[in-house]
């Protein structure tokens, strides 16, 4: 790889450094080809971008980017893939649902709406960190809820003045 090629890759993954919040970094050393393939379809169907990635050149992308990525470049040490998604639990999801059948992929680290998680030992909080979608849907529910309560109070204490006009009516 030329000096010119090295420097349009850091570039190119500067930039999309800069388009994403969500970016998780592991481990998939030692896979052989077939458990590899599973693993890129099961991110294809989660909307994840898996891509292999040089640890000096996705270093340099870091240092470059105009975001503050903490401890996670010290993460970047041995084979090294890079997950890309939009929504923010779906690459830890991905890695917990393969590690069902296989002991890898290990996660190495992982920004996340600015936060940095470093440490395989962080999946599980990873992967319970809510989506933007499902943070939306649970406060529309609550705001829901006072609103559903009001109306069947009002309907049910309709009903009950009802019953007892129509009963006191009948005596």
């Amino acid at each position: 790889m030329t000096r010119e090629d090295k420097l349009q890759v850091i570039e190119d993954l500067t930039a999309r450094l800069a388009d994403t919040s969500t970016i998780y970094l592991a481990d998939i050393s030692g896979l052989d080809a077939v458990t590899t393939s599973n693993l890129r379809r099961a991110c294809f169907k989660a909307n994840v971008e898996l891509a292999v990635v040089k640890n000096t050149l996705l270093s340099k992308a870091m240092e470059a980017s105009d975001k503050d990525f903490g401890d996670l470049p010290n993460a970047l040490k041995g084979n090294t893939s890079m997950m890309i998604s939009e929504v923010s639990n779906a690459p830890a999801k991905v890695i917990k649902e393969f590690r069902k059948k296989s002991d890898k992929p290990l996660l190495k680290g992982a920004f996340v709406e600015e936060s940095v998680y470093v440490g395989d030992d962080q999946l599980d909080a990873l992967v319970n960190i809510k989506s933007k979608e499902e943070l939306i849907g649970d406060i529309i529910s609550l705001l829901q809820s006072p609103a559903k309560n009001v109306v069947s109070a009002l309907q049910s204490g309709g009903n009950k003045l009802s019953g007892i006009l129509k009963t006191l009516s009948d005596k």
